[in-house]
């Protein structure tokens, strides 16, 4: 599974920002069809997409389309249009039922390439999303990760945004323990004023430290900071590169828990310092 360490979204519809988007040096780009297009511009979005995955060359950059909410003539034509053109990835707003997924997995199935598989992200943006979220995160196989929509969540219940995300704080954290739980990438929320660079380094972090893989962005200048912050440092790896070698010379001495450094070192940490060194491979490769 590729590293999506920053998603960057762009309109459907505006053939200049994809084609700049595809030169850029981004995880993952995101061809949007629902919020970021006006209802009259839908099919504009829908045909110049299309054309996009048909036409341009995205690099190493993962080509995915966000459609409209299943279940909706707008993304019964998105799909009709889209899955033709062969997407890496389909994401899928307000997911709400393991059904729409498993649907929506067959829907892609009957069209996709033997030879390039196509990926689903799903987006928890709603109160029933997150009740809803252990059966939609084990509902099908091409699943490959969840997305945190803050403010749409925000918005189903009422509450009010703020910079320290209190109010979203449990629904970002089950998200992303929900996707580890089911072996899948956790994408955060998105910092939607692209002109606040420390705001964003700071949610970044933040997102990082709760154990979220990526991160949702909006704009080109947030590439290099979202991927510095989910990239383990230097000083981080050196760390966990002398845990784990530790750990394999004490069990090689037929012990369990040990000492490094003064500390007692033992299988969770062992394990935690693993998975930063896979997350650091991946994000070679």
């Amino acid at each position: 599974m590729r590293p999506r360490r920053a998603l960057l979204y762009m309109p459907g519809n505006d053939w200049r920002k994809i084609e700049k988007a595809a030169a850029l040096d981004v995880d993952a780009i995101c061809m949007d069809l629902e919020d970021g297009v006006a209802p009259d511009k839908k099919e504009d979005a829908r045909q110049m997409a299309a054309r996009a995955l048909a036409e341009l060359d995205f690099g190493s950059s993962e080509r995915l389309v966000r459609i409209n909410p299943l279940g909706t003539d707008l993304a019964k034509h998105d799909l009709e249009t889209i899955l033709p053109a062969q997407p890496d990835g389909i994401v899928v707003p307000k997911a709400e039922s393991a059904e729409q997924l498993l649907v929506l997995s067959a829907q892609i199935a009957a069209q996709e390439s033997k030879e390039k598989p196509i990926a689903l992200l799903a987006q928890i943006e709603s109160a029933l999303g997150l009740v809803e979220i252990k059966a939609i995160a084990s509902a099908a196989d091409r699943l490959q990760a969840l997305i945190f929509g803050a403010e749409d969540y925000a918005a189903d219940l009422g509450a009010r945004r703020t910079p320290e995300a209190d109010e979203v704080f449990f629904a970002r954290s089950s998200v992303v323990a929900h996707a580890a739980a089911n072996d899948l990438q956790a994408i955060d929320m998105l910092w939607t004023d692209f002109k606040d660079p420390d705001g964003l380094a700071a949610s970044a972090a933040k997102g990082a430290q709760l154990g979220y893989s990526g991160m949702q962005i909006i704009h080109p200048n947030q590439i290099e900071i979202v991927q510095r912050a989910f990239t383990p440092t230097p000083e981080e790896l050196t760390a966990a590169h002398r845990i784990v070698d530790a750990y394999e010379a004490s069990l090689a001495e037929g012990k369990g828990v040990f000492a490094l450094d003064g500390k007692m070192i033992d299988m969770p940490m062992v394990k935690a310092a693993r998975r930063l060194l896979s997350r650091a491979q991946t994000n070679k490769s």
